[in-house]
């Protein structure tokens, strides 16, 4: 078996794929949209030799896909004959639903591009019949919001084990250089006892033992990092939740070479105890001042 996650996206025209590609992006899954069902195997294959560079991938396959899309279910059992996993996701809706959203659009609907909407729609529920018994999972959308369609794919995926983590970066920074605008949190830690003022720690940065244990010691550090671990603690899997991918949490001293860059450290290891993905940046000490 190949060590990659396929998903397949499928279902009734209207009922949302669009919008979960663009939920599965977010989540870290290469999305291809409309993809011949004939050149699945051989994307199938490429993917495999990228060396682990891609390893959740999303396709979206429906009627747009004219006579191509009829050989579909024959080339997923290729694809599982030659190592493949895969899921197949069938969206769907009601009608009425879907007539709103067609009229809402202004579009035809393909498979009845001179007749009604109505007529399209039974025609693709009746070619669709077999695909939709295959699937591991069928979502109607007709009263799911963006958001609500976001939530209970972060959901399916958890449970799955395909979704992809939250990657937080925590940078330090020196607020004489200004606030970082990529900033999703910030604090300053200003307040904390200074070790530019101790001759001997003035030189050295953050990343120095000396410097790193006379800023973390102190009484008044442990008790504001009793407070603050805590509420990212509690922070994180909300986000997740909410399906955020990508968190930035900038702390900040006077020059962004001790007292931040010690804490930025001590609370990447914090939130890398707890699984997830951290980068970590020390934006004081790339412009050299104290």
């Amino acid at each position: 078996m190949h060590d990659l996650q396929f998903l397949l996206i499928t279902g009734l025209s209207g009922a949302g794929k669009t919008e979960t590609v663009r939920i599965l992006e977010d989540m870290g899954f290469f999305c291809v949209d409309n993809l011949p069902p004939a050149l699945i195997p051989k994307f199938a294959e490429l993917c495999a030799q990228s060396e682990g560079k891609i390893k959740h991938i999303a396709l979206v396959c429906d009627i747009r896909g004219r006579g191509f899309f009829d050989h579909l279910i024959a080339v997923l059992e290729e694809l599982e004959e030659r190592g493949f996993l895969y899921d197949i996701l069938f969206l769907e809706a009601s009608n009425e639903t879907l007539i709103r959203r067609f009229k809402e659009s202004r579009r035809r609907h393909p498979l009845a591009p001179e007749g009604t909407i109505l007529e399209g729609i039974a025609k693709e529920r009746q070619r669709l019949r077999e695909l939709k018994r295959r699937a591991h999972r069928v979502l109607d959308t007709s009263q799911l919001s963006p958001r609500e369609l976001r939530e209970e794919m972060i959901r399916w995926l958890d449970d799955s084990g395909t979704r992809s983590d939250l990657a937080v970066s925590v940078i330090s920074f020196g607020f004489k250089h200004g606030l970082p605008l990529d900033a999703d949190l910030a604090v300053d830690v200003r307040f904390l006892p200074n070790p530019f003022w101790v001759e001997a720690l003035a030189p050295l940065t953050g990343n120095d033992a000396p410097v790193r244990d006379y800023v973390l010691q102190r009484t008044v550090t442990q008790k504001f990092l009793a407070k603050y671990l805590d509420l990212i603690e509690f922070l994180l899997p909300e986000y997740v939740k909410e399906g955020k991918q990508e968190l930035v949490i900038a702390i900040g001293c006077t020059g962004g070479q001790h007292r931040s860059v010690a804490l930025a450290n001590h609370v990447a290891d914090f939130i890398r105890n707890q699984g997830f993905v951290v980068y970590v940046e020390h934006r004081g000490l790339q412009n050299q001042t104290s």
